[in-house]
């Protein structure tokens, strides 16, 4: 456990800065969980257990926490997630054909990462831009109006 005013380094570090942001440690765990995420790429056992001591929270609330939603990733991923919105309205728009665009071209299936290494898929049922659609993430960066062009364009800016 760190002490207060404590300079804490190595991994998470960060976590000290995003506690000083929340009334109660509790309230800090999805930006913790973000933040982990960001640093090693996908929450493993060690990482849970890291946010967990540095929070003073049960292991067992951070994991649950984490396994519930489905931005965290539970097991390596590509270098960047892409997350494809499956939900009636991007559907309706042609976000079917934008998943065979990527399996065509990156070799991805929902659930799989691409050969190279460089993206991971996932399907969800809504991200929260149904007036835009199709829509996708990559990583937090939302992308919208999407064509099969379009998607070639915006994957190719992600080394």
């Amino acid at each position: 456990m760190s002490e207060p005013g404590m300079v804490v380094e190595g991994p998470l570090a960060g976590l000290e800065e995003i506690k000083k942001q929340y009334p109660t440690e509790r309230a800090a765990l999805m930006p913790a969980l973000h933040a982990a995420q960001r640093e090693f790429g996908w929450l493993s056992h060690e990482a849970l257990a890291a946010v967990a001591s540095r929070l003073n929270l049960p292991e067992a609330t951070v994991r649950s926490t984490a396994s519930f939603y489905s931005m965290f990733q539970g097991k390596s991923t590509g270098r960047h997630a892409v997350r494809i919105c499956t939900n009636v309205a991007c559907m309706v728009l042609g976000a079917e054909g934008l998943l065979a665009v990527l399996n065509g071209l990156y070799g991805l299936a929902p659930g799989q990462t691409s050969p190279d290494g460089r993206f991971s898929l996932e399907v969800m049922e809504c991200i929260g831009a149904c007036d835009k659609g199709p829509s996708m993430l990559v990583n937090e960066d939302l992308h919208t109006d999407l064509s099969a062009e379009k998607i070639i364009e915006v994957l190719e800016t992600y080394e």
